[in-house]
């Protein structure tokens, strides 16, 4: 069963959760956006929740977008529960069906009051200003799941590990993003590893990362930008050596990436005329305890030396992708480029 301390910030989902918890049911759930992770939930939440298991035999459905239509799928959503309240009726990768998905609309107009018709449409939303979602807006709910910004994941984990009891160090969770990224359910995988091994209370640090997860703690995009800014060349040049080696691991594309955010990031820093570490963590979206690395950085390169290095970083950045550069390997490329940055 879904933990709802995922979402415990979101509150049209807290209150979603309380409404079906309640028995304040709605005939359809329409459960659209770019995060999938929120929609699974969401949906595994009804189909876990809502009937019994002995009612989940006659009265519960699962069919997928790519093997349905909509008239299909009105079809089921019209018929009768049998010896129970409801019938939950769930589409799965209905962002299949986005050609005709508007046809849903004149059954939303009249839905089944018996039937609970949840409709995943991933990584898309409907067109709000036409009949579907309006429709849907009166008689049922529409959930629109937003990707998180990279800047908002780590406070993200933070807050997930803490309802299970588990604190990490903003290094650990910095690696987890910028090792998985922003998608939700990879890192959500990762984090429930760590807690099958750690007992609670426990905190999850840099070395627990590397040892169960396999990032390294010293040989990552995260200490290459703090390298790069206390202008620590022995140390820049192990990491980019280290990538060189494992570039599979490594790509250069988001070392690049990565790197430009950072110096952007600066140039912002420089232009405030308020410095104080907590206008500079709330200015630049980062977390509080990496504010010293920015000041140190700051320190390093100059405004004008950190736009000639952002020039720099959109040049390597069109050459990390293969452009004028087929023939020249990864390694050689990430070597220049410090040379240059350094």
């Amino acid at each position: 069963m879904l933990k709802f301390e995922h979402l415990q910030d979101l509150d049209e989902v807290k209150q979603l959760v309380t409404d079906i918890k309640n028995r304040k049911i709605k005939p359809i759930y329409f459960l659209m956006g770019e995060e999938p992770y929120y929609i699974d939930k969401i949906s595994d939440f009804i189909e876990d929740t809502v009937l019994s298991e002995e009612e989940r035999g006659f009265n519960q459905v699962v069919l997928y977008g790519r093997d349905i239509s909509i008239e299909e799928i009105v079809s089921n959503a019209k018929r009768y529960p049998m010896m129970a309240e409801y019938q939950v009726v769930i589409i799965k990768e209905a962002q299949d069906l986005a050609r005709t998905i508007e046809k849903l609309a004149s059954y939303a107009e009249n839905p089944q009051p018996t039937t609970i018709l949840v409709v995943n449409y991933k990584y898309k939303k409907i067109d709000k200003r036409k009949a579907l979602y309006k429709t849907i807006k009166k008689v049922g709910v529409v959930y629109e799941s937003k990707k998180l910004y990279e800047n908002q994941v780590a406070d993200w984990i933070r807050r997930v590990l803490s309802s299970k009891d588990y604190t990490i160090t903003p290094k650990a969770a910095q690696m987890l993003v910028e090792f998985l990224g922003t998608d939700l359910s990879k890192i959500n995988n990762e984090l429930e590893k760590l807690q099958i091994i750690l007992p609670k209370g426990s905190q999850i640090t840099p070395e627990l990362i590397e040892e169960n997860i396999g990032i390294s703690k010293d040989f990552n995009n995260f200490e290459l930008r703090k390298a790069i800014g206390e202008c620590n060349a022995v140390k820049a040049y192990q990491i980019v050596n280290y990538f060189s080696e494992n570039p599979k691991d490594n790509p250069m594309v988001v070392t690049v990436s990565l790197l430009f955010n950072f110096f952007s990031q600066l140039l912002h820093f420089h232009g405030l005329t308020d410095k104080s570490p907590r206008t500079v963590a709330s200015a630049l979206k980062i977390n509080p305890y990496f504010v010293n690395e920015y000041i140190t950085a700051a320190r390093n390169y100059p405004m004008k030396k950190v736009s000639a290095v952002v020039a720099t970083l959109r040049e390597f950045d069109v050459k990390s992708k293969g452009v004028g550069a087929n023939a020249v390997p990864q390694g050689d490329l990430l070597k220049e480029l410090l040379a240059k940055i350094l």
